[in-house]
């Protein structure tokens, strides 16, 4: 294992390194020579364990796109085989198990959210499915072909084991599985498409070890593996998550003025970190930007809620955000581009914040309210017992709901 100390001289690893994606990998040196010497192919696999990826995968897709726009070649590998496993790495309990037609409709929507940052096509980025391999191999064949590289000895020294027997959480055979399959998808890759480096974030370092030494163990051929840093805010708190949930990449699941409100909520010391990672600014530019003084910052909030959104949603999704932030926040007026809902008209203001997900129940909105969280209007109000039908509408027949200073809707009573 190396940790870069110098910049490489090869583009992908020198922008990875400046922008801060690098926690570790197996031989720099060599990984930095093979991509001066030529294209390099590499990947990263997604399982699908939902119909859609959030921000915690944002730090792998920028990785995936800065792979492609300095000339080399992305996999991403859809998990269809291994999730029906479950990776057992950072997680104290089995994953819940899903049927084959669960596992197919979430690979249908996570492969969106790639679409915007990645060009696929016959001499572009690959999208595979490790089903197409590991479902075809017999059980007695998987053992002998390849459980003879693995001791139990080392398996039982990889954190992904060793931290869930350490806190005494039960580990099945069946996610003891899960490394080996993991390591077959990288030779198979390797077989295939000439794949030589593995990318994944820090929990995955033993299973992309495993990947590394099975390639070379049985075919020979160098591989390589990289990991980028457990991403968590300057608070603490992990990446991907806000107080409503998780912050998705669908547009389904998250509209695009919701993700924009998301970055613009950065905390103050995570804004230049983040800048580097989600967006593609220059970095001089971001130099200047996290070095505002005071509350200037919000200004580098705004270009980082933008450029972020614009890379997801497109530009035009991006800039109405925008300005339907500017028009809520700064202007103090309606915006049809705010999201809108709908509430019975004759239910009391507690439904409202309830379908906004402002509360998650009637007693939390009544103490949100009595805390002077909630404004109807541009005006506060703590009787989240009246019905929605005695607050003024506007023009276009909505009711302007906010919550705390930074959440808000536009309600259409129904």
């Amino acid at each position: 294992m190396t940790e870069p100390m110098t910049l490489p001289k090869s583009d992908f690893l020198r922008v990875l390194t400046e922008r801060g994606f690098i926690h570790q990998t197996t031989d720099l040196e060599a990984l930095d020579a093979a991509c001066l010497a030529g294209p390099v192919t590499a990947y990263i696999g997604f399982d699908a364990t939902a119909s859609s990826l959030h921000v915690g995968s944002l730090v792998q897709i920028m990785m995936l796109r800065w792979l492609q726009k300095t000339g080399h070649r992305p996999i991403v590998l859809m998990g269809g085989g291994t999730t029906k496993v479950g990776d057992p790495s950072g997680k104290d309990t089995q994953r819940s198990m899903l049927s084959e037609a669960q596992i197919a409709d979430n690979i249908a929507g996570i492969k969106r959210a790639f679409e915007p940052f990645l060009t696929f096509g016959d001499d572009g980025a690959l999208m595979v499915n490790n089903a197409d391999w590991l479902d075809r191999l017999g059980y007695v064949d998987f053992l002998r072909e390849y459980g003879v590289h693995f001791t139990i000895n080392r398996m039982l020294t990889f954190d992904s084991v060793k931290l869930r027997l350490d806190r005494e959480q039960p580990l099945t055979f069946l996610e003891f599985n899960y490394m080996l399959m993991q390591a077959v998808d990288f030779l198979e890759l390797n077989r295939r498409y000439g794949c030589a480096l593995q990318m994944g974030g820090s929990d995955q370092w033993g299973n992309i070890i495993n990947g590394v030494e099975l390639c070379r163990r049985v075919d020979a051929k160098a591989a390589f593996g990289l990991t980028t840093p457990l991403i968590t805010t300057a608070s603490g708190a992990k990446m991907g998550k806000s107080a409503e949930g998780a912050v998705w990449l669908n547009a389904d699941r998250l509209s695009p003025y919701d993700y924009w409100q998301f970055w613009r909520n950065t905390e103050d010391g995570d804004v230049g970190r983040f800048l580097k990672l989600f967006t593609e600014l220059p970095l001089d530019e971001i130099a200047r930007l996290e070095a505002l003084p005071g509350a200037e910052i919000n200004e580098a909030k705004k270009v980082l809620a933008t450029e972020a959104t614009a890379l997801l949603h497109g530009r035009a999704a991006a800039e109405h955000a925008a300005g339907a932030a500017k028009a809520a926040f700064e202007e103090g007026r309606t915006s049809q581009d705010l999201p809108t809902i709908e509430a019975a008209a004759a239910e009391g203001l507690h439904e409202a914040l309830i379908r906004a997900g402002f509360a998650a129940s009637k007693g939390e909105a009544r103490r949100l309210a009595k805390g002077g969280g909630v404004r109807v209007n541009d005006v506060q109000t703590d009787d989240v017992d009246q019905p929605l039908s005695g607050f003024a509408v506007s023009a276009e027949g909505v009711v302007k709901l906010a919550a705390g200073k930074k959440k808000i809707v536009l309600v259409r009573p129904v």
